[in-house]
């Protein structure tokens, strides 16, 4: 149980930073910071985590990661399943919290949608956003699997190398679909958007769900192949 609340905590505070901070600063990437700070904000806050919980639960707080972890034999069914609904649970909170302080505080969301996941920046094209959700977890789910490896020589660095691989991986894809890269930090502000009125995010949310899950899956493939 404590693996999971973990989890929990995990995924609920990258919502608050991470969608925070794209709520607060906006993510336009011409002539503005906000699509770095923001870039920054989710990588930074992996680190944290992972030095935080990391030890507890190995810090997944993404249902993509657990599912690489699950393929490659690092975790069980069941503990697959609790942490999926662990980490659902903490991005849906997560947004909560974020709703109720830009409502008490007035606060204008510059994401218009609790810092959702759309398709504005492929033109709206589902199979284009699942085919940059795909590569792009495909990417951050390898390097947590190699950095995370047993054979792995990185020792203590590994939170750093894996927050940092969601830098460049959000400098790339908060310009075409917001980076999801993530199925509970999708799900999470898509509902409570929906509650607010908005719910374009939840039109578009399957791709967010199924191409993370699907690069997770593919990367386990492949690197369970390489390691061999």
């Amino acid at each position: 149980m404590k693996k999971y609340v973990a989890e929990f905590i995990g995924t609920m505070t990258l919502v608050i930073l991470g969608c925070g901070t794209a709520m607060t600063v906006g993510c336009g990437y011409e002539g503005s910071t906000g699509y770095i700070l923001t870039a920054f904000a989710f990588g930074l806050t992996i680190i944290a985590m992972a030095y935080s919980i990391g030890n507890i639960s190995g810090c997944h707080i993404n249902p993509a990661v657990s599912l690489g972890v699950l393929m490659t034999g690092g975790m069980d069914s069941k503990d697959f399943v609790g942490y999926i609904i662990s980490q659902t649970l903490g991005a849906f909170t997560g947004s909560l919290v974020l709703a109720a302080i830009f409502g008490l505080g007035g606060i204008e969301d510059k994401t218009g949608g609790f810092g959702s996941n759309g398709l504005a920046g492929v033109n709206g094209n589902a199979l284009a956003g699942l085919l940059v959700e795909i590569v792009l977890t495909y990417i951050f789910v390898t390097a947590i699997l190699g950095v995370t490896s047993k054979k792995a020589s990185h020792g203590s660095f590994a939170g750093v190398v894996i927050g940092f691989t969601l830098v460049v991986i959000h400098i790339l894809g908060i310009g075409l679909t917001g980076t999801s890269v993530n199925p509970a930090r999708s799900i999470g502000p898509a509902i409570v958007a929906a509650f607010y009125g908005n719910t374009a995010p939840i039109a578009s949310l399957w791709v967010f769900i199924v191409g993370p899950l699907a690069g997770a899956a593919l990367a386990a493939v492949v690197y369970k192949a390489l390691e061999k």
